[in-house]
């Protein structure tokens, strides 16, 4: 639940297919006006036509979120806007497919899921937190478990998403003064197209469409912020209560 009134704002990151284009539908239907990002400028421009036709407000700016010129873009449109309530940082970086083991892993490589999994969500932080901070709003760090089970192959993913989950914990601790309010979300196995490339050439349709996560979304959305603020949940859980 947000402070104060008018029109509650959310920006998406990653919002042009799978499980960010479902977190976009969830806001939309709950009332936000929209500002979604991601690489792809045709895909993501169809989230947004779609969610123009329910009747959301809806802009859409592609770009890398590793860019610090689509951050910069992003901030001044937001603070023109006004306060921020909700910051979801869903973009991700698998790396390479097939994934390598850490011990041949490609060093420029895993750079790159770390410029994409860990500073980009920092600084996109960094970047909003005045409206942010006018909202008492609320940052939703993407994670994984990966972060926490060491899969073969998954170490540079999962090391970023490990690095995420502490980065969302102490800022949660250090932005609580500003009334900013962090988690860390686990959405769990999911049909996408990012699982899929970490799969090349397997079956993956016994894995549940990001749709399932709906239930959670709602319910974390109509949740107090600092009540929450701290905590790492997974999505696919049969209940939600605040891991710190």
């Amino acid at each position: 639940m947000t402070a104060g009134g008018g029109p509650r704002r959310a920006v998406v990151t990653g919002a042009s297919r799978g499980l960010g284009a479902v977190i976009a539908r969830v806001l939309a239907d709950d009332g936000y006006e929209l500002l979604l990002t991601a690489r792809g400028a045709g895909p993501l421009e169809a989230v947004a036509a779609e969610l123009r036709g329910r009747g959301a407000t809806v802009t859409a700016v592609a770009g890398d979120v590793a860019d610090p010129g689509l951050r910069a873009r992003v901030g001044e449109t937001v603070r023109q806007a006004g306060p921020l309530h909700v910051l979801v940082n869903n973009a991700s970086e698998l790396g390479p497919s097939p994934l390598p083991p850490l011990a041949q892993y490609p060093l420029p490589e895993l750079d790159r899921v770390y410029r994409v999994n860990v500073f980009a969500p920092l600084a996109w932080v960094q970047e909003l937190l005045e409206p942010l901070a006018s909202a008492n709003g609320l940052v939703v760090n993407v994670s994984s478990d990966a972060a926490v089970v060491g899969y073969p192959g998954w170490g540079g993913y999962g090391s970023s998403k490990a690095a995420l989950d502490l980065l969302s914990k102490t800022l949660a601790n250090e932005l609580a003064p500003r009334g900013v309010s962090v988690v860390s979300v686990d959405p769990g196995d999911l049909r996408t197209a990012m699982h899929q490339a970490a799969f090349p050439g397997e079956d993956i349709s016994d894995r549940p469409l990001p749709s399932v996560t709906v239930p959670f979304w709602q319910w974390l959305l109509h949740q107090e912020h600092g009540a929450v603020s701290g905590g790492r949940f997974r999505a696919q859980a049969d209940r939600w209560e605040v891991v710190r």
